[in-house]
């Protein structure tokens, strides 16, 4: 019987640890490859201080934190005045519950910037679309764009990110 029980228990916390960490994920690969938004104002002329074509305002190179990551993080103005994060050639590893976090924080190469970017202010634009690829993320349009340095590829689950971007002004 203590056999029976024990059996029991280990089926029960293999089958906890494969909910919690999804290690199938990280040999399944999903590839995004949007192209930047188009938008059109509506009177057929750019909003006001929006640019007629779309501008990048700020970007950054992603570098790896807790799993290699490349690609570039774009912060781009469409004609009518929206904002859009754009992730450029991205490839990262694949895992559970990841987010795209545009944050204060400063991007600091190693294990000293895997746990940084939930301390001070961070908004979340979205679950991660794919671990490769390109793709798109709509920035609030009433988010102050200098409160934020910075772009991670942040896994909420385990509260690590995979990698990060500095955003400088363009």
């Amino acid at each position: 019987m203590p056999l029976t029980g024990a059996l029991i228990v280990g089926a029960l916390l293999l089958g906890a640890g494969l909910y919690w960490f999804e290690p199938w994920k990280l040999w399944q690969d999903e590839t995004v490859k949007e192209t930047l938004p188009v938008s059109a104002p509506a009177a057929g002329a750019p909003a006001a201080g929006a640019p007629a074509d779309p501008q990048t305002v700020a970007q950054g190179n992603l570098i790896s934190h807790e799993h290699s990551t490349t690609g570039t993080a774009k912060v781009v103005r469409l004609p009518d005045g929206s904002r859009t994060l754009r992730l450029e050639n991205l490839v990262t590893s694949n895992g559970p519950d990841l987010r795209v976090w545009l944050t204060d924080a400063p991007v600091k190469e190693g294990v000293a910037g895997w746990r940084v970017f939930d301390d001070g202010k961070y908004v979340s634009l979205g679950k991660l679309k794919g671990n490769k690829g390109d793709q798109n993320y709509a920035i609030p349009a009433d988010l102050k764009l200098d409160d934020y340095t910075s772009v991670t590829i942040w896994c909420d689950r385990f509260d690590v990110s995979f990698g990060a971007a500095e955003l400088g002004r363009a």
